[in-house]
């Protein structure tokens, strides 16, 4: 069936994650996502991010390039512009995450692309957005997580500064990007003209701490690590059992009455510490040496059943072997095999987000560097003469052999 997104075609001028996570998203939805790359060396992320399989791309590129075609343009020579400006004609969205000013120096900034493009929707993600005293600083998952806040309400108070392990600033900046560009695209219908999105790792950081703010606002109190609990709410964290931890979450009045009786403590309702939400966060560290003392007599699993049974939010603290191969994952189908053309039969994440009447596949494996350059060219006009004589140019690599059969 067909995809909503089918009749959009995107420019993945982008590279490493915020991007390029951003563009699978868009041809996860059906957009023909063609990635621009650099002759002969490709997205950094085809090196150097993580495990190698059997070819020359990393887990991390084929975990980020599913559903796109590849073509490599040397954007720095006349020929790979020609070649380039040629794509932007017939493009809906161009998404690029270079550091402010370098799109300018390579002519393929928004002021200029707009001139051949008005229907073009442009967007940037960068560190810390394109103005700002800030904006022309390398940016980072880690910088953003550092310099919002984040890293300084992770892990457990005292001890060193821990950042999230899950990129949240890169994905969530690429999340963010993708939700700029549909809106845009909606936004065009009406206005016929396209436009410029400016996202940025730091703002996503910033806006996704909506708690802390809130508590920092509300009490005039710095936020600090809490560990595994919640700041709005309690109990609402991990807790030990007489043999692993595993977590609760009784996050109101109901939960939390439900929860003493499942724990045989029923005082804890009238307990003067723990009588309402806000009392309990005030009063958490000895709630939670009350509640955890009930827990040491039962294992995780029989705790995790019985609070469920009674309605309480719970359960176990499961490690990425165990969530992958859990039975809900499986149910949801969040593992998909993949047939590579290299790499033969591999494993990717499914789709998070589910459509009943146009379900997502994966249409296309991540690509080998290059592999559709002279597909894709052809499909916007150019002749085979024309492709070859931007090759002789500096346009970009040199072809590919059966580059076309393969996609």
């Amino acid at each position: 069936m067909t995809l909503p997104l089918s009749r959009i075609k995107v420019l993945d001028v982008s590279q490493i994650m915020a991007g390029p996570f951003c563009c699978m998203l868009l041809g996860d939805m059906g957009a023909d996502v063609i990635k621009v790359e650099t002759p002969g060396i490709g997205d950094q992320t085809r090196k150097s991010m993580g495990f190698r399989l059997k070819g020359e791309d990393s887990g991390g590129f084929l975990a980020l390039n599913r559903n796109k075609r590849s073509v490599e343009i040397d954007l720095k020579s006349p020929a790979g512009l020609e070649a380039f400006y040629a794509l932007v004609k017939e493009a809906d969205v161009l998404v690029e995450n270079n550091r402010p000013g370098v799109v300018a120096r390579l002519k393929i900034d928004y002021a200029t692309l707009r001139e051949i493009n008005p229907r073009l929707v442009y967007a940037s993600i960068s560190g810390f957005g394109q103005t700002g005293p800030w904006s022309r600083r390398p940016g980072l998952d880690l910088i953003a997580q550092a310099m919002t806040g984040v890293m300084s309400v992770m892990g457990h108070a005292g001890q060193p500064p821990v950042k999230s392990s899950v990129p949240l600033a890169d994905l969530g900046a690429g999340l963010f990007a993708a939700y700029g560009i549909l809106s845009a695209i909606i936004g065009r219908g009406i206005t016929g003209e396209g436009q410029f999105i400016d996202a940025s790792l730091f703002e996503t950081a910033l806006s996704l701490s909506v708690w802390e703010s809130a508590e920092y606002w509300g009490t005039g109190e710095v936020p600090v690590p809490i560990g595994s609990a919640n700041r709005m709410s309690a109990p609402y964290q991990a807790v030990r059992a007489s043999d692993r931890p595993f977590v609760i979450g009784a996050a109101n009045q109901k939960l939390w009455k439900a929860l003493c009786g499942v724990i045989g403590r029923d005082d804890l309702v009238q307990d003067a510490r723990f009588t309402d939400n806000v009392l309990r966060i005030r009063n958490r560290e000895v709630l939670i040496a009350e509640i955890e003392a009930e827990f040491a007599r039962g294992t995780a699993d029989e705790w995790v059943a019985a609070l469920l049974a009674a309605g309480v939010p719970a359960g176990p603290i499961y490690d990425y072997a165990e969530a992958l191969n859990s039975e809900q994952a499986v149910a949801r189908d969040m593992v998909l095999t993949i047939d590579h053309p290299v790499e033969g039969k591999t494993r990717a994440l499914g789709f998070p987000v589910k459509l009943s009447g146009t379900p997502q596949q994966v249409r296309h494996p991540a690509p080998l560097l290059g592999q559709h350059t002279e597909q894709v060219l052809g499909e916007i006009g150019l002749s085979a003469e024309r492709i070859d004589a931007l090759r002789q140019a500096g346009a970009f690599g040199p072809a590919k052999v059966g580059a076309a059969a393969a996609s």
